[in-house]
């Protein structure tokens, strides 16, 4: 039976594979091969790494450029969302004030806002205040708080951390502050983990943000320039999109890879009495 069972999820495994298999085999065929050789997933004979020489001088502004804006705008994502939510959380799971609870409630309502109703009144706002065509509308709203999902699941991660620690630490005359840096934030790196991996993937999967509030190419990001390559006249160069393509997942298996072990932690303590 267990035979049966490696063997089913090694075949489902191949069916979930076989997409970026076939990506990677792509980027190193010509260009007029990557259509015709058919579900194949070995790159042909006459394989090369023109696709990639191609894709990455391809535009008016090198790839590279390109990677530096989608790591700025990620990095700064991740840290907005680990401190701001943290701080937010740390309020709502620890401190007592008036109207925590409705507060709470207002905040968990958020999630069910779908994105488009927000979107023209946060373009609008943006667009008064001239940070259309910067990074600033993609980074600010990261610190200010603004995805309540991380929020919530921080808060039941910190409601998860004996209380009787604060006591403790308020008996040898610790603030709030000092107790969310020394202790509650030492304990919580399973979730503070956990937000920044989903955070970083999320924003560097991002398109239609940079594509509503960036249209310089120069600050593009790895996404909007993917869409770059593909034209409505016939002319698109698919070997070099492949090839990018490719290349953008790199950042992201990497991220993933590094911190994975507090990913799997987090997802699984969130919420649990420990």
């Amino acid at each position: 039976m267990s035979v049966v069972a490696h063997a089913l999820l090694i075949a489902a495994s191949m069916v979930m594979l076989y997409p970026l298999l076939w990506l990677l085999a792509a980027s190193f065929r010509p260009g007029n091969e990557i259509f015709t050789s058919g579900v194949s997933v070995l790159p042909s004979l006459d394989w090369s790494l023109d696709s990639y020489i191609r894709g990455w001088n391809g535009l008016r502004v090198s790839f590279g450029q390109l990677f530096i804006n989608s790591f700025v705008i990620s990095i700064l994502s991740v840290a907005g969302n680990v401190i701001a939510c943290s701080l937010a959380a740390y309020a709502f799971a620890r401190l007592e004030f008036a109207g925590r609870s409705f507060w709470f409630a207002m905040m968990l309502m958020t999630l069910m806002l779908p994105y488009q109703v927000t979107l023209i009144p946060q373009y609008v706002l943006f667009l008064n205040m001239g940070w259309v065509n910067t990074f600033l509308p993609l980074v600010v709203p990261k610190f200010l708080a603004a995805d309540a999902f991380f929020i919530f699941l921080m808060v039941q991660f910190f409601r998860g951390i004996p209380k009787e620690l604060d006591e403790a630490a308020r008996m040898d005359g610790a603030g709030p502050w000092r107790i969310y840096w020394k202790i509650i934030l030492p304990l919580s790196m399973p979730v503070l983990a956990t937000a920044a991996i989903f955070t970083f993937i999320w924003t560097w999967d991002d398109f239609f943000g940079p594509l509503i509030y960036l249209s310089d190419l120069r600050q593009y990001t790895v996404m909007l320039g993917l869409r770059t390559f593909t034209d409505s006249t016939g002319m698109s160069d698919y070997g070099g999109m492949f090839a990018m393509s490719v290349l953008s997942l790199v950042p992201i298996f990497v991220f993933f890879l590094l911190f994975q072990r507090l990913l799997i932690e987090g997802i699984a303590t969130t919420g649990m009495k420990r």
